[in-house]
């Protein structure tokens, strides 16, 4: 039987992820998996911004360097995650099915009911988050809300919520419900006020491109809606040239062989928002992807993103 070595975080829902996958794989009999915890850089500096520190790439470098030295045959990711930019010789295999994409405001657990949301925009509340993305979507709709850095894996930021560091904090749906705390979700932001990462709620794995065997092991479980999302969705992120520490959005959608996509380019400070959709096949979704992104483009995404990148630039050489 053929050992399959999985390289993982090693937070509650990286091994959730991991443990799926591995279950999948098995599930033939022609495979056992064994999962390799790699720390990161990013669960190493947990307490510091993001945009400090590279973005969302460092939780997944580390990972990535065991895969291409063939230290792990495989590596399972949070697609969000992943660089726009993949490391030569590395390569998307498959995904899981897509959990739900949105994002969800979840209250202090002594806490029901929250205003409607509406009302946050005149209501003076300490939203907790640690994406630059969610900040600058919801400052623009709740101009009255003061935006605090949250950061840490799912549990911890729930018990930063629940000992009053923040009034809610924002967090991926995906996330809770896979961790069994979707009972701590007050409410599902809509796409249009608050459009998620490209590649959310999706699990995404990873293997070298050489490497046949596990590539076609890891295609066959593949959720093919999911996959063709995530080809549109970071075709998005790959023409915009856009990393983890700028404010862009995309989220595919399909029905009966077509697909819908959306995506934005924010200012960090959520002064300029500019979205664009698309229609067309499925088996377009790549194609899809470029032409959104070239949408925005002409719509003037390229400064803001430039300005984006400075300003994080600058935060990282502080």
């Amino acid at each position: 039987m053929t050992r399959v070595t999985l390289g993982t975080r090693g937070s509650a829902l990286a091994l959730w992820q991991a443990r799926t996958v591995a279950t999948a794989l098995e599930r033939d009999g022609q495979c056992r998996c064994e999962l390799q915890i790699i720390k990161t850089t990013g669960d190493r500096l947990a307490d510091v911004n993001l945009s400090k520190i590279g973005g969302k790439q460092v939780f997944v470098k580390e990972i990535e360097q065991a895969l291409a030295e063939g230290r792990i045959d495989l590596a399972v990711h949070s697609a969000k995650d992943m660089p726009a930019e993949l490391p030569e010789g590395l390569a998307i295999a498959g995904v899981l099915p897509r959990e739900d994409p949105r994002d969800a405001v979840v209250l202090p657990a002594n806490r029901d009911t929250l205003p409607p949301l509406e009302g946050i925009g005149a209501t003076p509340v300490n939203v907790g988050s640690g994406s630059i993305r969610r900040v600058a979507q919801l400052s623009r709709a709740w101009p009255a809300a003061v935006f605090s850095l949250i950061r840490g894996n799912v549990g911890t930021r729930l018990n930063k919520l629940d000992d009053g560091d923040h009034d809610l904090v924002i967090l991926a749906a995906a996330g809770l419900r896979r961790l069994g705390h979707g009972d701590r979700i007050t409410e599902l932001l809509d796409p249009d006020l608050c459009l998620p990462a490209p590649g959310q709620g999706i699990v995404a794995i990873e293997t070298r491109a050489g490497d046949t065997d596990t590539t076609s092991r890891v295609a066959a479980i593949s959720d093919p809606d999911a996959a063709a999302a995530l080809e549109a969705e970071r075709a998005v992120l790959t023409a915009l040239g856009g990393g983890c520490q700028v404010p862009i959005g995309a989220l595919a959608t399909i029905e009966q062989g077509q697909m819908t996509l959306r995506g934005l380019v924010a200012s960090p400070d959520g002064a300029t928002l500019l979205r664009r959709e698309g229609r067309g096949a499925v088996t377009d979704a790549g194609a899809l992807g470029s032409d959104v992104a070239a949408g925005l483009l002409e719509d003037g995404a390229g400064p803001i993103l430039a300005l984006a990148a400075s300003e994080t630039s600058g935060a990282a050489d502080a």
